[in-house]
């Protein structure tokens, strides 16, 4: 009996190193944890901690990998072609002669493709010379004249158009519900020579509004309801796609705080939306004017000041669609179409432009303590 009960000892312990020997080789050689199946790890030990870690970032880094590599074939860079100039000099010999300057080709901005046919999208500033002849230059090399470009007048958009068929083309995203902290990709030509190069980063503020151009070079413009992000953006990113996390479009990188860094903005992709479908149903831009300058009160500026939040209005453009209604400067545009302004939704300007020229649109503003009601009938800008 003892002689048993010794080899039965002897084969229960034998069985027991057996066992640990073959966790230990299969969860060393092959990632296998057998006892895991009847004695689950807890997610928050340090081990399952950061296991869900790393595979939060690998899939973070996944998408914004294949939302470039989705994304990046229909981004182009914008080249511009300067004439040469005829120049006087002094000839060391005597008399002046005649030279010539400039010319070449130099990379500036970035567009990208909506249309198989060669319909692409850009900023209107980097296309605003009309005597400059500008190329495009697609992610393999090959460049296009562009044939025609139709610049918006309400905002810092052009559509260019080169002779082509069966281009890659992006897809067009959602603006109307982003969120801060959101991931998003921003791919284009930085400084006009480093072509398809893409940053990351989130959307670090909505409904922002912002001067472009530069008062030397004879424009400024404002936009309103434009994208604020961290995703580093440099002079010529201009024009290009702002993306989600799924390669999808939404916004145009159109321009950087001076003086700042990782402060960049972009114009809602909506808004070029629209501004497409106008232009294939009729050709051309139709851009919907009211006619006031405004800034808007926030709900803390408006409890603050005793005031409604909404449009303040500090000046009305003379014959426009507002002076003609009888709107006045001081008033407050509550509400425009039934919609209450909001500057976390892009303000008035927003809303204005949700509506076409020729619109019949009812306007409810507060002037002297009293709430007025008016109709206003849009006009085209010019």
């Amino acid at each position: 009996m003892l002689i048993k009960k010794y080899l039965l000892q002897t084969a229960i312990i034998f069985v027991i190193l057996v066992a640990a020997l073959g966790g230990a080789v299969s969860d060393r050689l092959f990632g296998l944890r057998p006892l895991d199946y009847i004695f689950p790890r807890s997610a928050t030990s340090d081990t399952g901690f950061q296991a869900i870690t790393e595979r939060q970032v690998i899939k973070e880094e996944s998408l914004v990998i294949e939302a470039i590599k989705k994304a990046s074939p229909a981004v182009v860079t914008i080249s511009v072609q300067t004439p040469k100039r005829k120049v006087l000099q002094f000839n060391p010999f005597g008399g002046l002669d005649v030279r010539e300057q400039g010319g070449g080709q130099q990379d500036l901005a970035t567009g990208f493709i909506v249309s198989a046919d060669g319909l692409l999208v850009t900023n209107k500033h980097v296309v605003s010379n009309s005597e400059y002849k500008y190329i495009v230059i697609d992610k393999d090399g090959k460049e296009y004249e562009v044939k025609n470009i139709y610049r918006d007048p309400a905002n810092d958009l052009a559509l260019l158009k080169i002779e082509a068929t069966g281009l890659p083309i992006v897809e067009l995203g959602d603006s109307e519900n982003l969120q801060v902290g959101q991931t998003v990709v921003a791919i284009g030509t930085p400084l006009g020579e480093f072509r398809q190069s893409a940053t990351s980063g989130i959307i670090s503020g909505l409904g922002r509004g912002i001067d472009t151009g530069n008062p030397f070079e004879g424009y400024v413009e404002r936009l309103d309801n434009i994208i604020q992000t961290d995703a580093a953006i440099n002079p010529g990113n201009s024009g290009g796609p702002l993306l989600d996390s799924g390669a999808r479009v939404i916004g145009i990188n159109v321009a950087v705080a001076a003086g700042a860094q990782n402060i960049g903005f972009a114009i809602p992709i909506n808004v070029v939306k629209t501004s497409i479908e106008q232009f294939r149903q009729t050709g051309e831009f139709a851009r919907p004017f009211l006619g006031v300058q405004y800034q808007i009160i926030s709900k803390e500026a408006a409890l603050a000041n005793d005031l409604p939040q909404g449009a303040y209005v500090r000046g009305v453009v003379d014959g426009s669609p507002a002076a003609l209604a009888g709107i006045k400067t001081e008033d407050v545009i509550t509400k425009f179409g039934g919609e209450k302004i909001d500057a976390e939704k892009g303000g008035l300007a927003q809303l204005v432009n949700k509506h076409k020229a020729g619109d019949v649109v009812q306007v409810e503003l507060w002037r002297n303590g009293k709430t007025q009601t008016l109709q206003i009938i849009l006009q085209e800008a010019k």
